[in-house]
């Protein structure tokens, strides 16, 4: 605290510029009537313009027109100016219109000013007591002896049962009214100020994702060294004493027991006589609806800083999909370029669809060639003593039809022997439409002949049917 420290304070600090602010009477009374004395976190632009503005005729109806000359929208665009440092103006994810909160700062000055006032009552011996609760609790959580903390238990267990039988024998002592108010006026401002911290929890996660932004907006570093550096600094934040310490006061205040005691707890308090004379406002009955509502501001900031990340994971797969998107069409272009205007030469190479065998022991062996001679001799013309009807009773098969039959009969599986396809489809023509059935499937390279088993065909001539035993033939889709 020397002299350099508190002249920076004086000319930096939003806290003491709001108290030293011309208009500071205004400021301080207005932001506490709307925000502190209701305890409302945000408000909008159009409630909170027109609460000012009926405030600001309010005064002038007391002091004078002259008071305050500004309109309403001008202080608040004054006030929200990050010099100020007063109000936090924001727009919500839903919704168009701006939103405005207390900046931490503000808020600590409130506080100050509202510690300031004459206390009805001070209460010392319930802040002794709790120095005293907390030095204990310290020192039971960081013994490491087994035997002292037995010791202690076996302590507490003691007075604990003396405490019993001194209820048993003279019933229960009449409490003292002075100590039930001390402690109800210290319960009440520990809430408070738990409250008011807050807006600092709320303010730091705010500058971590305003950071988060600014880094990925302003960095070229590659996608994973970024992500590293972000969660690097998010998982600081989260382990950090404060953000420990957050999170463990998060899963207090939500459970179940815990919020069913409190909430009974404070209903058993607010019927106190004691209490009832006070006539106290219903801040600390409400303190467990305040506290969550808090909480899921803070929370809510929190995911902000994970939908960043999420929306920078998405924007930068989309710019790698278009990328690839631009590759492909450039691509297309240069196809259809080539297409229209051919240079000449092979344009791309395609290897075979499948492999070409070739066996050198399936070759056929030389065999030289013949030369046929023919005796020039006089051809005579003569009777033919045999008979000719055999040229005239040819029979002729439509191989394509054979082949449009084994497509169709493979169009429900995926294989299919002659034997079967016969059934389906009987011979018309004949041993020679069987033949040609025999000769597709030696030719067909999906086709095969199986010689380990045989089928059995018959086959109609005539009157009578022939019975014709052959290797098996399969045709494959």
């Amino acid at each position: 605290m020397d002299y350099e420290y508190i002249d920076s304070l004086k000319r930096t600090h939003p806290a003491l510029k709001l108290l030293a602010a011309d208009n500071a009477p205004l400021i301080i009374s207005f932001l506490f009537k709307v925000f502190i004395e209701p305890n409302t976190r945000s408000l909008g632009f159009s409630e909170l313009q027109s609460r000012l503005a009926d405030y600001i005729f309010a005064l002038r109806e007391m002091y004078g027109p002259e008071l305050y000359p500004r309109n309403a929208r001008e202080y608040l665009d004054d006030w929200a100016n990050p010099e100020k440092g007063i109000l936090r103006k924001f727009y919500p994810e839903q919704g168009d219109e701006a939103e405005y909160d207390l900046t931490p700062a503000a808020a600590q000055a409130i506080d100050w000013l509202q510690g300031l006032a004459d206390k009805q009552f001070v209460g010392t011996e319930s802040r002794l007591l709790t120095v005293f609760d907390l030095l204990r609790d310290i020192v039971r959580r960081t013994e490491k002896d087994p035997q002292v903390k037995i010791n202690e238990l076996r302590a507490r267990k003691e007075e604990i049962e003396r405490e019993i039988e001194l209820i048993s024998s003279r019933g229960i002592l009449p409490h003292d009214p002075v100590q039930v108010k001390e402690r109800f006026f210290q319960a009440e401002e520990t809430g408070r100020r738990l409250l008011a911290d807050f807006r600092q929890i709320e303010y730091n996660f705010r500058a971590l994702d305003r950071e988060t932004r600014e880094l990925i907006a302003t960095s070229d570093k590659a996608r994973g060294d970024l992500l590293d550096e972000i969660f690097r600094d998010q998982d600081i934040i989260r382990d950090s004493d404060q953000g420990r310490s957050f999170q463990a006061f998060w899963e207090l205040l939500m459970s179940p027991e815990r919020q069913e005691e409190l909430q009974e707890l404070l209903n058993r308090v607010y019927t106190l006589e004691e209490i009832v004379e006070l006539e106290p406002d219903a801040f600390l009955a409400r303190i467990k609806y305040f506290l969550l509502e808090a909480g899921e501001k803070v929370y809510t900031t929190g995911n902000q800083l994970v939908e960043q990340l999420r929306r920078f994971l998405d924007d930068q797969a989309w710019l790698e999909n278009r990328r690839i998107m631009d590759i492909i069409r450039e691509i297309e272009k240069t196809a259809v370029e080539v297409k229209s205007n051919p240079t000449g030469g092979a344009f791309a190479a395609l290897d075979a669809v499948k492999p070409r065998v070739d066996l050198p022991m399936d070759r056929h062996l030389f065999i030289p060639s013949r030369q046929t001679r023919l005796r020039a001799v006089a051809l005579e013309e003569g009777l033919a003593e045999i008979a000719a009807d055999a040229l005239f009773n040819q029979v002729y098969v439509d191989e394509e039809q054979l082949v449009a039959n084994i497509r169709k009969a493979l169009q429900t599986r995926s294989q299919i022997s002659l034997q079967r396809l016969l059934e389906q489809f009987p011979l018309e023509k004949g041993l020679a439409e069987l033949v040609a059935y025999f000769n597709i499937g030696a030719r067909d390279e999906k086709g095969m002949i199986d010689e380990t088993r045989t089928e059995t065909v018959f086959v109609q001539s005539g009157d009578a049917v022939k019975k014709v035993t052959l290797p098996q033939v399969i045709f494959i889709r």
